[in-house]
């Protein structure tokens, strides 16, 4: 029997450090961009208006972790190894992942979420359990779209309605999916 999907609490790529989110990081987080409306602009979540909203995030990711459906890391340049600037949350369903993944408006444009989205997946699909690694995007985000695309995965099409993305609209919006399957 194969033993289930668990992402390692720690893990390095070439130039990230990461590890289990933990709720001791919502300070670090909070400063670093849960109050930034333009990083949060396409998330499932407003700006945090307290670090207490922060907390409670993390403790919700951190039962996920122990009870192995959601894997939040913290990822941490090495040459900055104090500085927190995002987070990854792959979230395990049967025989697929779906990731999320934010990064602080300074991390932007600078390869980061490519390269470990690029970890990410590989290190999912070489679990025998795994089938399937898979992302969405509001179709506005265009960036998120480029990440995935350097990650390995093909976009299969277009979820209308699909997602609501609260700091646009209350309404559900229309998403890319994309995906890596083996």
């Amino acid at each position: 029997m194969t033993a289930p999907y668990r992402l390692p609490t720690t893990f390095q790529t070439s130039r990230y450090h990461l590890r289990q989110a933990t709720p001791d990081d919502a300070q670090a987080i909070f400063d670093a961009y849960g109050t930034d409306r333009n990083v949060t602009r396409y998330l499932a979540w407003r700006p945090h208006e307290s670090v207490s909203d922060t907390a409670a995030f993390l403790q919700i990711a951190a039962d996920q972790w122990d009870r192995g459906t959601g894997f939040a890391v913290v990822a941490r340049p090495l040459a900055q190894p104090d500085q927190i600037i995002g987070m990854f949350h792959p979230q395990l369903f049967g025989h697929r992942l779906s990731y999320g993944y934010v990064l602080r408006a300074s991390a932007w444009g600078q390869g980061c979420a490519s390269e470990v989205m690029r970890w990410l997946v590989d290190h999912a699909l070489s679990h025998p359990a795994i089938h399937r690694a898979e992302a969405f995007c509001d179709v506005d985000n265009p960036a998120s779209a480029r990440v995935m695309e350097k990650a390995g995965m093909q976009r299969e099409g277009l979820l209308r309605r699909y997602f609501v993305h609260p700091n646009i609209s209350d309404a559900p919006r229309d998403c890319l999916i994309y995906a890596k399957v083996r």
